[in-house]
């Protein structure tokens, strides 16, 4: 791993300790050892172009890691129309369904591949019934939404698939979530499905960011994820990507805007220390962001996004994006409240990118096994 410039401060917590064992015991595991690591920052053939599907796509995330990876986005589905329209405004050569996924048939499906070789499938069904912060409800629908991942993974045969999520997933119900996860794919011939736990955080992400990623292939490979890169000490700090919109003004075109307060508001914001929240009972917002150190993981919080951690301010919805890996030319559809719900549930994009340039070494290891016949 990298050794370089960012020191810890005092009072921060890494968001993947509350999950290391779980890690630890995913990595130990015999029954979860088809996977291995990949140095995503060698050489990686990225000349080559692959094909790719985002389901569940959300704002973009995962697809624009795919797309600096060297990845072609041919589809995605997703039910939210901000957020569709955020997509077909960033990705206009691809083709968008916009509304629930069920009602895409597998006829549209099949028309919008054509005759296209699908490389990838990709995506993160929504997560809030898994969530640890939520209820955990088992019976949640969306919890069961990974089926239409299966039916369309089913259908277009991809040469991969990844399917990302929050790690509450994994111990859902015993475990019996992530069980019936990895069947599924095993009934439609991706066997030897892997599950990682990984921090954003460990590829330069500026925030931590704890997920779970699923791969499988229908090549009997051992499945391919990025080697980690920075330690925890060297993490990317806040600063280093928002300080600079500091005495920046309003910008509705970038999406640098935030939720307006009153004086006697921005008074009380100011006797919010770093890592202290606005409000006693609702502690998972307005908190103050620590210098020196990746932002705690941003959620939008109906506004209540987290309070930049040198201005009596919550962080902007561009702001937020910076955090999330998002450039700057990269525009959100939507008003500023749904703008900052798109970013908030985003993949972070240079997350995204390490988890593609992983799957090309799996992805040339599956055209030598083709090219043998």
């Amino acid at each position: 791993m990298k050794k370089n410039s960012v020191k810890r401060t005092n009072g921060t917590k890494d968001a993947a300790s509350r999950y290391s064992k779980l890690k630890e015991e995913l990595d130990s595991d015999l029954f979860n050892s088809q996977w291995r690591l990949v140095n995503t920052e060698g050489p990686l053939g990225i000349n080559k172009k692959y094909n790719f599907i985002d389901l569940f796509s959300g704002a973009g995330g995962l697809s624009l890691g795919f797309s600096q990876a060297n990845y072609e986005k041919l589809l995605s589905s997703e039910i939210d129309p901000d957020a569709a329209a955020t997509n077909e405004r960033n990705f206009p050569k691809a083709i968008h369904f916009t509304g629930p996924i069920e009602k895409v048939s597998d006829r549209q499906i099949l028309d919008a591949v054509g005759n296209k070789t699908v490389h990838v499938v990709c995506g993160g069904p929504p997560c809030q019934g898994f969530s640890v912060a939520g209820l955990r409800n088992p019976k949640d629908p969306r919890n069961v939404m990974f089926k239409e991942f299966v039916r369309v993974v089913s259908l277009v045969k991809p040469w991969f698939v990844l399917l990302e999520n929050v790690p509450g997933i994994l111990t859902m119900s015993g475990g019996a979530v992530k069980n019936a996860i990895i069947a599924e794919f095993d009934q439609i011939g991706y066997r030897g499905m892997s599950v990682r736990i990984l921090e954003a955080a460990t590829y330069g992400v500026p925030q931590l960011r704890t997920r779970a990623i699923f791969i499988a292939n229908r090549f009997n490979l051992v499945n391919p994820y990025p080697k980690e890169i920075y330690a925890k000490e060297q993490y990317k700090a806040i600063e280093s990507v928002i300080l600079d919109l500091k005495d920046h003004p309003r910008d509705p075109k970038i999406n640098h805007e935030w939720t307006e307060h009153s004086k006697e508001y921005e008074e009380r914001i100011a006797k919010v220390p770093p890592g202290g929240s606005l409000y006693e009972t609702f502690r998972d917002a307005f908190k103050r962001q620590y210098l020196g150190v990746p932002a705690m993981t941003i959620k939008e919080n109906h506004g209540g996004t987290h309070i930049h951690p040198v201005l009596n301010r919550v962080i902007s919805a561009r702001e937020m994006a910076r955090l999330q890996t998002f450039p700057d030319n990269f525009i959100f559809e939507g008003r500023m409240k749904r703008v900052m719900w798109q970013v908030g549930n985003a993949v972070p994009v240079l997350f995204a990118k390490h988890l593609a340039l992983a799957l090309r070494d799996g992805l040339r290891e599956a055209e030598k096994i083709l090219s043998k016949g």
